[in-house]
């Protein structure tokens, strides 16, 4: 008898639990996602910002890595971490694909074949566990040519990404086309304000100018982040009904 009581105790515990617990969206990416520690500021993932938009009803919880490419993730045995937390009604928002394209044999991945293959596992382990896997391609390097025009850097690897949310039917948040036509929509000069183009002495602990056309400055990661949320809306997902007005 007490045993039994016991076992409804627990029970009762843990589905009281999960009636309280805020939905996770749990995010899994490189550098452009990540967060940044005080001595990297300004830059900013706009995984970082996400939070900004969601009510209380939702937690967002950023495990993106600096540098990190869809292989090592995995390698390093960050993905296990976030697959042990994930619980049924959970999100999983994946961005790979700046550092799969890295050389080195630690990171690098081919588009159709290995890269495809880890956000396929990436699915179906965040599926297996109830959670909702959604799927971002890159967004874009601020790169123009001597014409004006922006040039694509990431090749096949968005490609690959939207292939893999036809094919598993998985949500796709388009970051790679939405930045594509808005840097170049903005132009060279302009869209510098969005990354992290620095001058001499504008921050304390950036002594030194700065170009780079990667990472974001606060200002492009809330822009980047905005446009997350609005392909949400798009793609239909629950989530969406937890964002502040």
């Amino acid at each position: 008898m007490k045993k039994t009581i016991l076992l409804f105790s627990v029970l009762l515990f843990a589905f009281s639990y999960e009636q309280q617990r805020p939905v996770h969206i749990f995010m899994i990416g490189d550098s452009t996602m990540a967060n940044k520690s005080p001595e990297a500021k300004p830059e900013t993932g706009w995984g970082e910002v996400l939070q900004l938009f969601f009510s209380d009803d939702v937690k967002v919880s950023n495990h993106a890595r600096n540098g990190r490419s869809s292989k090592s993730f995995i390698g390093e045995g960050l993905w296990q971490q976030v697959v042990d937390s994930l619980m049924p009604g959970d999100y999983v928002i994946i961005q790979f694909g700046h550092n799969d394209q890295k050389p080195d044999t630690a990171r690098h991945t081919d588009p159709f074949t290995s890269y495809k293959a880890n956000l396929e596992r990436y699915i179906n382990e965040a599926r297996a566990k109830g959670a909702t896997p959604v799927l971002c391609t890159s967004i874009i390097r601020r790169k123009f040519n001597e014409e004006g025009k922006l040039i694509d850097t990431h090749g096949e690897y968005p490609a690959a990404v939207r292939l893999v949310a036809e094919e598993m039917n998985v949500p796709l948040l388009d970051l790679q086309k939405r930045t594509h036509s808005l840097v170049e929509e903005l132009g060279d000069e302009e869209s510098k304000t969005l990354f992290m183009h620095l001058g001499e002495g504008e921050y304390p602990n950036r002594p030194k100018s700065l170009k780079d056309d990667t990472h974001l400055r606060p200002e492009g990661a809330k822009v980047v982040a905005a446009m997350a949320v609005e392909e949400m809306k798009a793609a239909n997902l629950p989530v969406f009904g937890f964002v502040k007005e």
